[in-house]
């Protein structure tokens, strides 16, 4: 077996023990009600269980980044797969630093599956190993990327223990203008959550199925960076084209449905031959999200947020605060230097200037405002409690925006990490 192939049973080895270990977090959770059983004894037993599982998990996800590294001589965080694969390696690391500490079981049943979702989200792209680009054939490769996800990890685990302290300290039984608005930001959360999870359903789904569409497109629409690819002018879809490029014609389309052309093309304005694909992964996420959203609020018969709130109620809302500020506290520095300092240099180096308002470079300027004015108003002005942990969930979702959102909608100078 080669180091790659070997790289790829690991990688798919600690996906299925994450997805174990998040089962024994929820039985050590749930389950101390069962047949009457000794709460403490039932979390302590399923507790060892559920981190011993989780901690072998990583040790597989460590094998998978050691054995890629080997096989590709660089760091693998060159491509989209890559990155994603090393953030939920790297999720995975902070959740169980903060575990040693603070040994809330009840963590792991959040943090886990963030990381799963991350994995897939990650399985989703190519994972055939490229050489570098130019651009990405230095130092700083491994300097900014692996500080910059390293910070975001800790940010992670922070809307994590945020998102909690929500769940845990929201009244879901009253019925305020205050109390409502609240409940609907967390079923917020959840949905865009559960959007994620759709896109990553959609994508295996009509993989699965083997779907392919192809369009022509008019050459006065792909950018500078697009016309020095091969497929120049082609575009080849693996969903339904709801949306087709802008000035396209269709090569071959599958029937799906009923649906044999698209609805409408993108407009005008989305620049590159990809601007309509990127938005027909947006449009087919939001109603595959949509409908898994319905399924389970079916199943469920309540929000979810009310469904899961009555399992925090035994852990300490104070605990879960501190969690939040101590994971954000050591991750903002982490990402200072990583995401921008480095960031910086490096781009001086590769590009000469420091600054070039490329979409990636201001919004992670973006992340990184936000993270500070959290730490001012905790540190100055007091905020915490629910203030803290809603500024805690809001800027973890525009770190996901700043990943996901930004390759999706916007193209740019950091395009090279971008989709399939």
């Amino acid at each position: 077996m080669s180091l790659l192939e070997f790289s790829k049973q690991a990688f798919v080895i600690a996906f299925y023990l994450y997805c174990v270990a998040f089962i024994f977090y929820v039985i050590a959770v749930t389950g101390k009600t069962w047949r009457n059983r000794d709460p403490q004894q039932h979390e302590r037993k399923w507790g060892r269980i559920s981190f011993t599982t989780s901690t072998i998990g990583l040790v597989s996800h460590l094998a998978y980044c050691g054995t890629r590294w080997a096989y590709s001589g660089h760091i693998p965080v060159s491509n989209m797969y890559e990155f994603m694969s090393f953030l939920s390696m790297m999720i995975m690391i902070a959740f169980t630093i903060v575990f040693l500490i603070y040994r809330k079981i009840l963590l792991g049943m959040f943090a886990v599956p963030i990381a799963i979702i991350i994995m897939a989200y990650a399985a989703v792209f190519p994972q055939d190993v490229q050489p570098l680009i130019p651009s990405l054939k230095s130092i700083w490769l491994y300097i900014h990327v692996t500080l910059a996800a390293a910070g975001e990890s800790f940010f992670a685990v922070g809307f994590v223990a945020g998102f909690m302290y929500l769940l845990r300290s929201i009244p879901f039984g009253e019925n305020d203008k205050s109390t409502r608005r609240q409940k609907w930001w967390i079923e917020f959360t959840f949905f865009s959550i559960i959007i994620l999870v759709g896109f990553i359903g959609s994508v295996f789904a009509f993989r699965a199925a083997g779907y392919e569409a192809v369009f022509t497109t008019n050459s006065t629409t792909i950018d500078n960076q697009v016309q020095q690819d091969s497929t120049i002018g082609k575009v080849v879809y693996k969903m339904p084209p709801i949306v087709a490029p802008y000035q396209s014609q269709s090569e071959s389309v599958k029937s799906f449905l009923g649906m044999d052309k698209p609805l409408f093309e993108a407009p005008s304005w989305m620049a590159g031959v990809n601007a309509g694909r990127k938005l027909n992964t947006i449009v087919w996420s939001v109603i595959s999200g949509s409908l898994l959203y319905g399924l389970i609020r079916l199943l469920i018969r309540k929000p979810i947020g009310k469904a899961v709130s009555p399992f925090l109620k035994g852990i300490a809302a104070d605990d879960l605060d501190e969690i939040s500020y101590r994971a954000i506290a050591i991750g903002f520095p982490i990402f200072t230097l990583g995401a921008l300092v480095f960031a910086m240099i490096w781009a001086q180096q590769a590009w000469g200037r420091f600054w070039a308002n490329d979409p990636k470079e201001v919004w992670a300027l973006i992340t990184w405002l936000f993270y500070s004015v959290y730490l001012h108003l905790r540190l100055s002005r007091g905020f915490q409690g629910r203030k803290a942990s809603w500024l805690a969930v809001i800027g973890f979702l525009v770190v996901m925006f700043t990943l996901v959102g930004v390759n999706l909608v916007i193209s740019g100078l950091h395009s090279y990490a971008g989709t399939d």
